[in-house]
């Protein structure tokens, strides 16, 4: 029977990582998908380059609850069913792989980010707290949200090995944190030649836009004055 409900928790949290909210909140207040310009992440920093501040903020508390309400779950109620440290930890990282590769979505999601910070914060308060500040030191020095999630991805483990204790809860963490720098890697190769694109840049206007921008205008032929018909 404990089997049965650590499966089907880990189900239930994995569903509910897979819902895009950056997908969902776009289409709600009638932007376009955020897949479809800037880096094509779903995600509430590539959400911000539509220009719409408010679904960028949406985006990044849902994306947020997904990966902190399963592991709460878990912990207020997991003991009457007999659930454990393990289960929390495979709740916690369901949650996270959901957003990763979304069933809801062609298994095509976002890096991870924001739900690894709900995650966090679920698992302890404190780590959550520490890592989401070491993100806001890093973007606010070099304003990149890149950099500061693999920074932060590299010391949420640290912290907790060092701080805390290891365990089931310590290797969910190392296991998002790895997941997170594989799907920076073309993020990395960007920073280093220098492209990334730093937080708060607005999408690039679209073809058919920037051609009409650059498009020479005509102008009425002019009339010579005093010209002999």
């Amino acid at each position: 029977m404990q089997t049965l409900t650590t499966v089907a928790a880990v189900i239930a949290a994995y569903l509910i990582g897979s819902l895009s909210f950056a997908v969902i909140v776009s289409r709600a207040m009638g932007l376009n998908d955020p897949r479809s310009y800037g880096s094509g992440n779903p995600g509430a920093t590539n959400v911000l380059r539509s220009g719409n501040k408010t679904a960028a903020i949406l985006t990044l508390l849902l994306d947020a609850l997904k990966g902190y309400v399963p592991v709460l779950l878990v912990l207020l109620f997991g003991a009457r069913f007999g659930l454990q440290e393990g289960t929390v930890a495979l709740v916690g990282l369901a949650a996270f792989v959901g957003h990763l590769w979304p069933v809801f979505f062609r298994f095509k999601g976002g890096k991870g980010v924001a739900t690894a910070a709900g995650v966090l914060l679920a698992f302890n308060p404190w780590l959550g707290a520490a890592t989401l500040l070491t993100w806001v030191i890093i973007a606010a020095f070099f304003r990149y949200s890149s950099l500061a999630a693999l920074v932060s991805a590299v010391f949420a483990p640290v912290y907790q090995l060092l701080i805390w204790d290891g365990g089931a809860i310590a290797a969910a963490i190392v296991a998002m944190s790895l997941l997170l720098i594989w799907r920076h890697l073309p993020n990395i190769q960007k920073l280093i030649a220098g492209t990334e694109s730093k937080l708060g840049s607005k999408k690039p206007a679209p073809p058919a836009a920037a051609a009409t921008a650059h498009k020479p205008k005509k102008h009425p032929p002019k009339h010579h004055h005093g010209a002999k018909p």
